[in-house]
């Protein structure tokens, strides 16, 4: 019993709530048991257990008298990005371990609301700054798929959000919130064979949401399929008068409205995220045309000249927003303090101690490109390069209504065998990048399975607003490359 309610997605196991099948608290312990079973994935920071339980028990009273929310009963895991009233809330890093929030996120409050219960939060790389999950001051977060021909290596999940795709791909929760500055819920969510979207910027609230970047931070949900993706989103999303980038608008009715009927369908094929792709990531992009050719969309080729542009510019304003975001962990208000002699002294030692190296080393390059004589130079000539890919977005969407590119450049790699540079392991946001600094939606969807038995994904990106479309038409490439029949053939056949 314990395994096949793990193993449901979110809107089955909804139906089966209110269909009596089973109960809340019934669902709650199946989820616990199998966290506890899986620890050595080290995708939990915090867990609840004993939240939980009560949470599912008061589920349990309201499916019964009739008065559920959309989300109700079901056991969901939250990024540790998240301020949660009362729980420890550390954006994986070793300055907030002892950070136990006043307050609630708006994202979580809404899921709250719609009667979700929390079973714990996700490991992550230290304030969201990462992808491979390797920079948290709690350990790595692995990856509970293995590659075939090597068994015992073990593999990063992606990041930053590598607890939330590690927890719903290991069936340690139905789904899961996640934040996107540069690719951190797609990227991960490819690697790890789950559905990540990253929805337009002010969708979902930044109120009580860790600042890592302030203009491209973006929360989002990590589902098992589509129609679990398009419930969570409709959930979080919401105006909120507390965050000034918040959008003012109405809140579709994302899962009745899905539908996988995408003919007439514009799709896009931009040639710069064609280059230099690897034989497998090319033969995967040409499944896709190849399924949507068939379900009646058209391709277009286009062009977005900005794009080879958007890396370095993403790794100037980030880390420039970063080292202002992150001035106020100063051993004063919150979070970790180590004495020292002087004031300065304080400071030099709470955030030496505090922060890791990779999280230190983005606010030393955006102290330095926002400092005198560079910033020009760098900092506002970032900003015009960001306005320029952002045209372009605006230019090729007049011509197509969703483009159809690779989430990632390779399949998960072997913790072992990780880039030695931090520059290398930058371009694993390659594809992903430009969708945050045009504050557009992007969707990961996985469709394939690698040479080696790994997941692959694709990624659909739409104008501002467009959820639905693409909610659409990823439903249309799951149906069509039927991915969890691809890995029970794969194991049938080992």
């Amino acid at each position: 019993m314990t395994t096949s309610l793990t193993k449901l997605s979110l809107t089955a196991a909804r139906d089966g709530l209110l269909n009596k099948e089973f109960t809340a608290q019934e669902l709650t312990t199946a989820h616990l048991d199998i966290m506890a079973e899986k620890r050595n994935l080290n995708a939990y920071i915090t867990e609840t257990s004993e939240l939980a339980l009560e949470q599912a028990k008061e589920s349990d009273a309201r499916l019964a008298a009739g008065t559920q929310g959309a989300l109700e009963g079901l056991p969901i895991a939250v990024k540790d990005l998240f301020c949660t009233k009362g729980v420890r809330t550390t954006a994986g890093s070793k300055i907030l371990d002892n950070f136990i929030p006043p307050y609630e996120s708006t994202v979580t409050q809404n899921l709250w609301n719609a009667g979700a219960v929390m079973l714990g939060k996700l490991n992550m790389d230290e304030f969201a700054m990462g992808s491979a999950n390797l920079n948290s001051a709690y350990g790595p977060v692995l990856n509970p798929w293995r590659r075939m021909d090597a068994p015992a290596k073990e593999l990063v999940p992606g990041g930053s959000s590598g607890g939330s795709v590690a927890a719903v791909a290991g069936h340690m929760a139905l789904a899961a919130t996640a934040s996107d500055t540069g690719g951190s819920i797609r990227q991960p969510a490819a690697f790890c064979g789950v559905v990540g979207i990253k929805p337009t910027y002010g969708l979902c609230s930044r109120r009580g949401m860790i600042a890592f970047a302030s203009s491209l931070d973006q929360a989002g949900p990590v589902a098992r399929t589509v129609r679990d993706a398009a419930l969570m989103t409709q959930v979080m999303a919401s105006h909120d008068p507390w965050d000034s980038t918040s959008l003012n608008v109405d809140i579709p009715d994302y899962l009745s409205n899905i539908t996988s009927d995408v003919r007439g369908l514009r799709i896009g094929l931009p040639k710069e995220y064609r280059e230099n792709l690897s034989e497998e990531m090319s033969t995967l992009l040409q499944k896709g045309i190849d399924w949507l050719t068939t379900a009646g969309a058209t391709i277009h080729n286009v062009s977005l000249p900005m794009s080879p542009f958007a890396l370095p510019t993403y790794y100037v304003i980030a880390p420039a927003e970063a080292s202002s975001n992150l001035a106020k962990y100063d051993g004063l208000r919150y979070g970790l303090r180590i004495p020292g002699h002087s004031l300065d002294e304080m400071y030099e030692n709470t955030r030496r101690e505090g922060f890791g190296p990779e999280v230190r080393r983005r606010i030393l390059i955006g102290t330095y490109v926002l400092s005198a004589g560079y910033y020009d130079a760098y900092y506002l000539k970032a900003q015009k390069v960001r306005t320029l890919i952002a045209k372009d977005f605006e230019r090729v969407f007049q011509e197509v209504d969703v483009l159809l590119t690779p989430t990632t450049p390779t399949e998960a790699f072997p913790i072992d065998e990780k880039p030695v540079d931090p520059v290398t392991m930058y371009l694993n946001d390659i594809f992903t990048v430009t969708v945050n600094l045009a504050d557009l939606p992007g969707i990961s969807v996985p469709v394939g399975l690698s040479k080696t038995g790994l997941p692959l994904g694709l990624q659909l990106i739409g104008p501002k607003l467009s959820e639905q479309r693409l909610f659409n038409t990823s439903l249309a490439l799951e149906e069509a490359a039927r991915f969890e029949e691809q890995v029970k053939n794969l194991h049938k056949g080992a």
